[in-house]
C-alpha cells in the first residue's frame, strides 16, 4: 500500500515473511534510502537470512535472480548486538558490493573490537553520498 503513495524513503519494521521480497523490488525501483530490519547473527547471515525470507514469497524466480535483486537493493547492513549488561551496540557496518558468481561480496567499513574502530575501506557509494549534499570528513574511513 504504501508505494501507491509515491514515497521517496520505505522505512519497514522487522521483515519476517514473503514481504522481504517486496520490499526488496520497491528499494529496485526508485526507492533507495529505504530501511528495515531482520534478525540474524552475522551480515552475511542476514543477506541468506532476506535471501531465504524471499523464497517464502512463492515467486518461481531463480535463487541467482533473488541474490542480484538482494545485492543490488542493499547498501549497507548494519550489526547491532545486545551484551550480557542488557547494552545494544553498532558491532559492524558491512557494504554489498555485489556478487561474485553467485555469491555476494561484502566489505566491513566499521566494526567493535573493544571499540567502534574503522577497517580502512571507503565504502563504494561515498560519491553517490557526495552527489546528495553528504560531504563525509576523509578520516571517517581511516585515510
Amino acid at each position: 500500500n504504501s508505494l501507491r503513495m509515491r514515497p521517496d524513503r520505505i522505512i519497514i519494521g522487522e521483515v519476517r515473511k514473503g514481504e522481504a521480497f517486496d520490499m526488496i523490488l520497491a528499494m529496485n525501483t526508485g526507492h533507495s534510502g529505504s530501511m528495515t530490519t531482520t534478525h540474524a547473527n552475522s551480515p552475511r547471515d542476514a543477506l541468506m537470512r532476506i535471501e531465504t525470507l524471499c523464497m517464502l514469497a512463492g515467486t518461481d524466480i531463480p535463487i541467482l535472480a533473488i541474490r542480484k535483486q538482494i545485492a543490488s537493493a542493499l547498501d549497507l547492513i548494519v550489526q547491532i548486538k545486545r551484551f550480557k549488561n542488557g547494552q545494544r551496540r553498532i558491532i559492524a557496518v558491512s557494504e554489498i558490493t555485489g556478487m561474485e558468481g553467485d555469491v555476494f561480496t561484502i566489505q566491513d567499513i566499521f566494526h567493535f573490537d573493544e571499540e567502534f574502530q574503522s577497517t580502512g575501506f571507503v565504502p563504494t557509494f561515498v560519491d553517490r553520498l557526495r552527489e546528495a549534499g553528504f560531504e563525509l570528513p576523509p578520516h571517517l574511513f581511516g585515510g
